[in-house]
């Protein structure tokens, strides 16, 4: 997270986060190094990193007014991302400072040969805990609020603020990158999901990815659409339709219909590519 955003427009619905902030050090390599081997880096930085402070900047920068809710310890490390983060526009003023706590770092060696990131992770403490949450506080973080972003790393604290979104009727969308304890209770309150290549499939024990998709939307009646993330190669949605299909639609098989979108999107493109399918009924629904 870095850079300057758009200015926000006052009055405009705020994009809640929750979770935890992390220090990223970002190393590029030629090719991974093999065990035992000693490389030069081709470039080397420092900044604020996690899923929740990264989404928020990204928010920020499309020039929406960002907040984020999260523990942060009163090392150089916290009050750097912290201070970051302010630059790029998202409201910390809900962020608590732990005295005695050491903050979240990363290590990212990022492969130029394969467009890879191999993560080394060190958590740090306090946690994020419900007893942090407040009635006033919750009333508070979410005043304005139109979409509440969580991920489960903070899951029993993320849920108790998910719980009291959900009763505004504040749409939830959930980072899901890999099977946690608890995740499946906020899985239930999310209104749109974003998960890792391999979330899907795990989760859902399906025998493809696209199948996998299909199975959350059937599982969660509440998504109206889950997004895939695929590294260099985009991403793939499946949105719920929000209107009856009609009866003369035939039916079609999710892993044909994803094989053809596949084959008739230009990869070679350098702009942003974009190919739908149109409205559907499933095979499964």
């Amino acid at each position: 997270m870095s850079s300057c955003s758009d200015e926000a427009i006052p009055g405009q619905p705020i994009v809640l986060g929750c979770g935890q902030l992390c220090l990223d050090y970002l190393v590029t390599v030629p090719s991974f190094p093999i065990p035992d081997q000693k490389i030069r880096s081709t470039s080397f930085k420092v900044q604020g990193g996690g899923n929740t402070g990264n989404s928020l900047t990204c928010v920020a920068r499309l020039g929406l007014p960002s907040r984020i809710l999260a523990k942060v310890a009163d090392d150089s490390h916290g009050r750097f991302m912290v201070e970051e983060l302010e630059s790029s526009g998202v409201d910390t003023s809900f962020c608590m400072n732990a005295k005695d706590g050491a903050s979240h770092f990363n290590y990212a060696i990022v492969d130029n040969q394969t467009n890879t990131r191999t993560c080394i992770f060190t958590p740090g403490y306090p946690p994020l805990l419900p007893d942090d949450l407040t009635e006033s506080l919750l009333l508070d973080v979410l005043d304005g609020v139109r979409v509440l972003y969580v991920n489960g790393r903070s899951r029993e604290a993320e849920l108790l603020l998910a719980q009291k979104a959900h009763s505004k009727n504040i749409s939830i969308l959930i980072n899901a990158e890999k099977k946690r304890a608890g995740l499946d209770e906020l899985l239930d309150l999310a209104d749109y999901a974003i998960c890792s290549t391999n979330f899907p499939q795990v989760w859902t024990e399906s025998p493809s990815s696209p199948s996998a998709l299909l199975s959350m939307l059937i599982r969660l009646p509440k998504l109206k659409f889950v997004i895939m993330t695929l590294g260099e190669h985009g991403c793939v949605m499946l949105e719920r339709c929000s209107s009856e299909v009609s009866g003369s639609e035939e039916e079609t098989d999710i892993d044909e219909l994803h094989e053809s979108l596949k084959q008739s999107t230009d990869f070679t493109s350098v702009l942003p590519v974009c190919n739908s399918s149109g409205m559907l009924q499933g095979d499964w629904l």
